[in-house]
């Protein structure tokens, strides 16, 4: 047989599909969760720009079993719950376990993510938990007036200015926003004991804002074990192919294109949220 004949007789043909056997597909949530993906986002982690690739994940005839591979600082809760949903939707569908491995930042809502997973694993030096919900801004009452600006806000409803950064703050905004963190805070913590269930420790406050080492994780049922992807896979799914699903950058992202002000934004932005827990 010529090496052309033997190029084409690999070629699939139409409607026939290769055995690939039993695959662990491993889903990549790496970046803040944020719901504006921008053309410059390199790691941004949201319902929208995650759907192909879950969709992928899950799609496979011999799937064993999705892993979630998470390195996220948190952000957005709501991108958060709908991702986890979506999450939970398909395994359920497919009837597959889905298992979890943080890597340096499982945090807030990315702690948030890894409770979608029925078995959660951490790097022993990895960042777990934040369980809580933080807000925060700048305030310049007195910037316009030094510079002698004078600011004309009009609004129809006496709310609707509520924590203007330009404007002194105000007890009844400060009550308002506590009553929303609060609210935001029970409904994570009711997903968390949902997902874990008995497996947390009653020995601690889990529910501070707290993070913890992967290994001290571990103890308080935060994660049901210490290890690693790699090896864990191993273990449970000798015989499996491993199959990376990841969302595809933005056409700019990857030619490291983009307008300078809007990237430095998004840049500091980012690194502030992964500031929080020093990496």
């Amino acid at each position: 047989m010529s090496v052309p004949d033997k190029l084409i007789s690999r070629i699939p043909k139409i409607g026939e599909q290769r055995d690939r056997g039993e695959v662990v597909a491993v889903l990549k949530l790496n970046g803040v969760i944020t719901p504006q993906p921008s053309p410059l986002a390199r790691g941004a982690i949201n319902l929208a720009t995650l759907e192909s690739a879950l969709t992928r994940a899950f799609e496979h005839d011999k799937l064993r079993a999705v892993a979630l591979q998470i390195n996220s600082p948190g952000g957005a809760p709501t991108q958060s719950g709908l991702v986890a949903e979506r999450i939970r939707q398909l395994a359920e569908k497919k009837n597959v376990p889905v298992l979890a491995f943080a890597e340096d930042v499982a945090a807030s809502g990315g702690y948030w993510l890894a409770c979608a997973a029925d078995e959660i694993y951490a790097h022993r030096t990895s960042l777990v938990g934040s369980i809580g919900v933080v807000s925060g801004g700048f305030g310049f009452p007195g910037l316009l007036e030094r510079f002698g600006i004078e600011r004309r806000l009009h609004t129809a409803g006496e709310n609707k200015a509520r924590l203007d950064p330009f404007s002194p703050e105000k007890d009844e905004d400060l009550e308002w926003l506590h009553k929303l963190q609060t609210q935001l805070h029970e409904q994570f913590v009711d997903w968390v004991r949902q997902r874990r269930g008995d497996r947390l420790s009653a020995a601690e406050d889990l529910f501070t804002g707290d993070v913890w080492l992967g290994s001290k994780a571990a103890e308080l049922g935060l994660v049901d074990e210490v290890g690693n992807l790699r090896e864990v896979l191993a273990r449970r799914y000798p015989e499996a192919a491993i199959v990376v699903a990841e969302p595809k950058k933005p056409l700019l992202a990857r030619l490291g294109l983009g307008a300078p002000a809007a990237g430095l934004v998004e840049a500091v932005e980012h690194r502030l949220l992964w500031s929080r827990f020093g990496v």
